[in-house]
C-alpha cells in the first residue's frame, strides 16, 4: 500500500466506525421511542381524528402484522430524532477536520437553520395545513361515503407530507446556500419574482391538499421566504461588498 492509499483507508475505516456508532445508539434510542410510542402515536393520529365524525374516530388495520410494524416504524422515527443531536456530532466529527476554518464557519449555520426550518415546515403542516385537508377529504364523500381509514395509509400520507413541508420550508437555505457559493444573486431573484410565484403555486397545487385553503397555506410561506432570501443575500451581498 503507497503513501496515497493509506490516508484513504484510514478515512473508510473511521466512517465505518462512526457508522456502527451511530447504529449503536440508534438501537438504544429506538427502545427508548418504543417505551413512549404510545403518546408518539396519538399525538400523530391526531389532525385525522379530529377530522373524523365523533363515532368513527378510529383507524383500522388489514393486516396481521400492520400495526406491529407501524409501532416499529414509530419507535425507529422517535430514536433517529431522539438520537439526532449525537449522529449530527459524528457527521461534523468525520468531516469538520477536513475543512478550511472559514468553510467550518460557514457549514455550521446552515446546519442549524436547515434543521430549524425542516422541523418548522413539519410542524406548519401538522397544525395547519393537515387539519384543513383531512377534514376536505373527510368531508367530500360524507354521507353517502363512510371513511375506514387504515392504519398503513394513513401514516404512509402523513409522513410524506410531514417531509415534504419539511423538504419545501428549506428554500431559503438553499437559495442563501446557492448565494453563498456564487450562482446565483439577490438582483436575479428580484427579477425572476413573476416566475418564482408561478413555480411556488403549481408546486403547491401539485402537492399540497387539493381545498384552497390548503394551497394557500403553502404558497404563502413559500413565496415570504422567497422574499425572506432575497434580503438576506442582499445583506450578505452588501456586507462582502463593505
Amino acid at each position: 500500500m503507497n503513501s496515497t492509499e493509506k490516508p484513504f483507508w484510514d478515512h473508510l475505516e473511521e466512517l465505518r466506525d462512526r457508522i456502527l456508532r451511530c447504529l449503536r445508539v440508534l438501537v438504544l434510542t429506538s427502545g427508548a421511542g418504543y417505551v413512549v410510542r404510545r403518546p408518539i402515536l396519538e399525538f400523530l393520529k391526531k389532525p385525522l381524528l379530529d377530522a373524523l365524525p365523533p363515532d368513527k374516530q378510529h383507524l383500522y388495520f388489514t393486516g396481521l402484522f400492520e400495526s406491529f410494524f407501524n409501532h416499529l416504524q414509530v419507535a425507529i422515527l422517535a430514536g433517529a430524532f431522539i438520537g439526532s443531536p449525537y449522529f449530527l456530532w459524528q457527521v461534523w466529527a468525520f468531516v469538520g477536520p477536513g475543512l478550511r476554518q472559514n468553510e467550518r464557519r460557514a457549514v455550521i449555520p446552515f446546519v442549524f437553520f436547515g434543521t430549524l426550518f425542516f422541523f418548522a415546515g413539519a410542524a406548519f403542516a401538522y397544525w395547519l395545513v393537515l387539519p384543513y385537508g383531512f377534514k376536505f377529504f373527510v368531508e367530500f364523500g360524507a354521507p353517502y361515503d363512510v371513511p375506514m381509514i387504515t392504519v398503513r395509509e394513513y401514516f404512509s400520507v402523513l409522513f410524506r407530507l410531514l417531509l415534504l413541508f419539511g423538504l419545501s420550508f428549506e428554500m431559503p437555505v438553499i437559495l442563501v446556500l446557492l448565494a453563498h457559493l456564487g450562482l446565483v444573486g439577490a438582483d436575479a431573484l428580484r427579477g425572476h419574482r413573476r416566475n418564482a410565484l408561478i413555480a411556488i403555486a403549481v408546486f403547491s397545487a401539485l402537492f399540497a391538499p387539493p381545498d384552497v385553503a390548503s394551497m394557500l397555506l403553502m404558497m404563502a410561506p413559500l413565496y415570504a421566504f422567497y422574499e425572506i432570501a432575497i434580503l438576506a443575500i442582499a445583506f450578505i451581498e452588501k456586507r462582502d461588498c463593505a
